[in-house]
């Protein structure tokens, strides 16, 4: 199939850092180009990939110091993606919902992924006026603000199969990965890391708005010894950060929409030690990959009960449930059925 995949132009595909949705992004991409697909990536022209590129920009805009309005690159990236639109037999979007209003306007069938939260109240009028978009989740639990959006699937995310793999060596720390922001709670995880007397390593991006957060509500809980900040890590120092670690703690406080770094640790072996919130239930197996635990006072427990816990056993349902490769095949088969409707002669390869 001829695929066009529109990424956000905050970060290069993939990101060089942290980075989520365009993470994701380049997984399926890059998969879809080993299965035999003619891909056409829409992204920021620091991107690398297998793929065609086509840059509406030529940095990740997080990077691109000389910009003061953000809108001028979107608008230049729906702009090329509608003149060219009739190249293609299917656009996969994962802008949300800006390209509504343009695409609707085209024959060319489009698909919509939905990355981010769906429980801002204003968000209900954009699906209500867009009502036959087609719509993927990434898992069941984004969907419940939005019950009546025109959802077709919910395709869960995927790894590179041996992009992450476990390490040798001792596990013998906890880890936070991501970002440093009140949604994530690391407070939390510093709670019970110490309730555990267990060292917290932290790889953790902060981001300019929650700048203030970070340095009245975490830096003094930093003491460089028990609690460890270390900053953004790539996925070259994954392997070796998850893999030391006994567990991830995830005490979020928000719906989470999926939750990459549940599947990155499970690539790892490492279990994930998580409160149930958004999707949480959906990618976490208790008891198998990891515990779901309702407070602070539940995770210190469960770190008691890691030793129950199989890395191999971790490793195999990463493989059975979140690899790159069952992320495209399902996303091809919601390609496939667009493009049929959209053009009844096509033929689907």
């Amino acid at each position: 199939m001829r695929i066009a995949q529109i990424a956000p132009l905050t970060e290069a595909v993939p990101p060089k850092t942290y980075g989520g949705t365009e993470r994701v992004v380049s997984y399926l991409t890059e998969e879809l180009v080993a299965m035999g697909h003619d891909v056409t990536l829409f992204a920021s022209g620091d991107s690398v990939t297998s793929a065609r590129l086509e840059a509406a920009w030529p940095t990740a805009l997080r990077f691109d110091q000389t910009i003061r309005d953000a809108s001028v690159p979107q608008m230049l990236l729906l702009e090329a993606v509608c003149r060219r639109a009739h190249e293609f037999d299917v656009l996969h979007c994962h802008l949300d919902y800006w390209p509504f209003s343009l695409l609707s306007r085209q024959p060319t069938p489009f698909l919509t992924t939905l990355h981010g939260r769906l429980d801002l109240p204003e968000l209900k009028l954009i699906y209500d006026c867009f009502a036959g978009v087609p719509l993927v989740s990434i898992s069941d639990a984004q969907r419940w603000p939005l019950p009546e959006a025109n959802f077709v699937s919910t395709i869960h995310h995927g790894l590179p199969e041996n992009l992450l793999t476990p390490q040798p060596g001792k596990r013998d720390y906890l880890a936070f990965l991501g970002r440093i922001c009140p949604e994530k709670s690391p407070d939390r995880a510093i709670a019970i890391a110490r309730a555990a007397g267990l060292k917290l390593k932290m790889a953790a991006k902060i981001d300019r708005v929650d700048r203030e957060y970070f340095e009245t509500k975490i830096r003094p809980l930093v003491d460089g010894e028990q609690v460890e900040m270390i900053g953004e890590i790539g996925e070259a120092e994954k392997p070796a950060f998850l893999s030391g670690a006994k567990a991830l703690l995830l005490p979020i406080d928000w719906p989470e929409p999926f939750g990459l770094v549940m599947i990155e640790a499970m690539a790892c072996g490492t279990p994930t030690i998580a409160f149930p919130a958004g999707s949480v239930p959906e990618v976490i197996d208790d008891g198998v990959s990891g515990f779901i635990v309702p407070d602070v006072a539940g995770a210190v427990a469960a770190i008691g009960q890691l030793d129950r816990l199989n890395p191999e056993a971790i490793r195999a349902r990463f493989e059975e449930r979140f690899t790159a490769r069952r992320m495209a095949e399902d996303y091809l088969a919601q390609y496939q059925r667009l493009a049929l409707r959209g053009r009844p002669a096509l033929r689907v390869v």
